[in-house]
């Protein structure tokens, strides 16, 4: 479990690890996203401690929680660890989006929520692009097994630091790094539309998923949407079908 875990050598072991990947694709630094949320934190510590020139953008789009909450605990983190930050404000850039849409085609919600995660990973690759940096990816293990991120969205990257940790595996190397308190504690959220969290939105918690991810057990209401989420989602972990 998470409390025997030498997290020293994950520490150590990630930022080796991320700091080959910058050397070997021969680029000048990171970019991540700082949503202020657990796994973007974390993200953000091990890329800063890999290399120096790793920069987090702050991308607020039409949530409020975005512009208030979230951007405070992305700036306490940045302040923290010495974390470059920058803010692109989306939320007249994804309006203009929708303006574009209307007469097309019948937006569902999905459709118009998706949008700005989408929107998000289209700042980080051009900045990416234009600075010479690798994107670093923020999902972790929980939140791939639920499909609980956007397809070409949150969901791209061209490494991922955290993506076999367990949701609350990133809670105890958090505390463990002594990252910023309110991170840690606050209930975990995409920030995608007021009010909206995590657990409430897929109606099951972080540790029933990890329990059944790490244990093989969980109770058959809890297993039930578990499987549920799994199965309709598998089509954004595989790669992409092709002819031949």
């Amino acid at each position: 479990m998470a409390a025997e875990r030498n997290w020293q050598e994950e520490f150590d072991g990630r930022v080796a690890w991320i700091r080959g990947l910058v050397e070997s694709a021969g680029v000048k630094g990171i970019v991540f996203g700082n949503s202020g949320g657990k796994d973007s934190a974390l993200v953000g510590i091990l890329c800063k401690a890999a290399c120096e020139n790793t920069v987090g953008i702050i991308m607020p789009c039409a949530s409020k929680r975005n512009y208030g909450e979230d951007a405070d605990d992305g700036r306490a983190l940045a302040a923290q660890y010495g974390i470059e930050t920058r803010v692109v404000d989306l939320t007249e850039v994804r309006e203009r989006e929708l303006e574009a849409l209307k007469g097309v085609s019948e937006l569902n919600d999905a459709a118009v929520t998706n949008i700005a995660p989408r929107l998000r990973m289209t700042t980080l690759y051009t900045i990416a692009a234009a600075e010479g940096r690798l994107v670093a990816g923020t999902g972790n293990r929980s939140e791939i097994y639920m499909g609980y991120f956007t397809k070409w969205g949150d969901g791209a990257s061209d490494f991922n630091p955290v993506a076999d940790l367990t949701a609350t595996e990133v809670f105890a190397f958090l505390r463990w790094l002594k990252a910023p308190a309110h991170i840690v504690e606050k209930a975990p959220s995409a920030g995608l539309y007021e009010g909206q969290t995590d657990e409430t939105e897929m109606g099951v918690t972080y540790r029933a998923i990890d329990t059944w991810l790490q244990e093989g057990t969980a109770t058959e209401k809890d297993l039930a949407v578990i499987e549920r989420f799994h199965s309709r989602s598998e089509h954004k972990r595989r790669p992409i079908p092709t002819y031949r």
